[in-house]
């Protein structure tokens, strides 16, 4: 079965413009050219284009998609690697909307707001697992125990800050900053910092950042889609990655 790139277009929203530019750039090969000058695509086409669109709504530009596609060239891996990643967020979608409309419900009816219900689906302890995989069932202890130890408003303002240190480090992308620029140091003192702030990280004890463990982290920004998407996509995570280990750097020199 093949698809004209004007019904291909149509059922990705988009245009046929578009699909054209995607095979200039090398990413999205007609399976075959007509008479007409019409491009058509096969299964195989089809596939690439379900890929390249996933990793567009992860923030990549073409240049990188390129580089992705290339180094993961079994689309069932990658694919399931996505459908990984979609269901972490569809999930983690639907906690955050039953909890919204179980607030605005209790709001309707003049009841008081309960906690638990309001903030299902933003609790940090989906990561539990992952967690203890990576780093150990007491650096889970502890961070959950001091999380849990904070008041309402405590907890707010940690993520505010944390959400402002990852808007300025997506901003900083965006503007095209040098990773090893002063800007991008700053930013990776900061992003140090706060990792060591949090109890039962490399470092935590004494308030200073571990090398070791910022390159692990900064990879992993890279690497795992879902910490990618934090700082806009595998693009602004690859600047972060890149000020984090020249950061680390220094710290080993010092």
């Amino acid at each position: 079965m093949e698809w004209s790139i004007h019904q291909l277009a149509r059922l990705a929203g988009t245009t046929s413009r578009t699909l054209r530019h995607y095979g200039d750039v090398g990413l999205l090969e007609p399976s075959r050219v007509g008479a007409n000058g019409y491009r058509y695509y096969d299964q195989t086409g089809l596939l690439t284009l379900q890929r390249i669109l996933l990793l567009r709504q992860l923030g990549l530009g073409l240049p990188r998609i390129r580089e992705v596609m290339a180094r993961q060239t079994d689309p069932d891996e990658a694919l399931a690697g996505h459908l990984r990643w979609l269901r972490l967020e569809q999930q983690r979608l639907d906690d955050q909307i039953t909890a919204v409309q179980a607030t605005l419900q209790r709001l309707a009816e003049g009841e008081g707001l309960m906690a638990e219900e309001s903030l299902h689906g933003f609790d940090h302890t989906q990561y539990r697992q992952e967690v203890v995989e990576r780093w150990g069932q007491e650096a889970y202890r502890s961070s959950d125990a001091w999380w849990r130890g904070k008041s309402e408003k405590e907890r707010t303002d940690w993520q505010q800050a944390s959400e402002r240190l990852q808007r300025d480090w997506a901003d900083a992308a965006a503007a095209g900053e040098d990773p090893d620029g002063e800007i991008a140091r700053a930013l990776a003192a900061r992003q140090a910092t706060w990792l060591a702030s949090i109890p039962g990280t490399p470092g935590a004890c004494t308030g200073a950042p571990d090398a070791g463990y910022l390159r692990g982290l900064a990879e992993m920004y890279v690497a795992d889609e879902r910490f990618a998407a934090n700082y806009g996509g595998v693009e602004n995570a690859t600047f972060v990655r890149d000020a984090l280990l020249r950061y680390a750097d220094g710290l080993d020199g010092a």
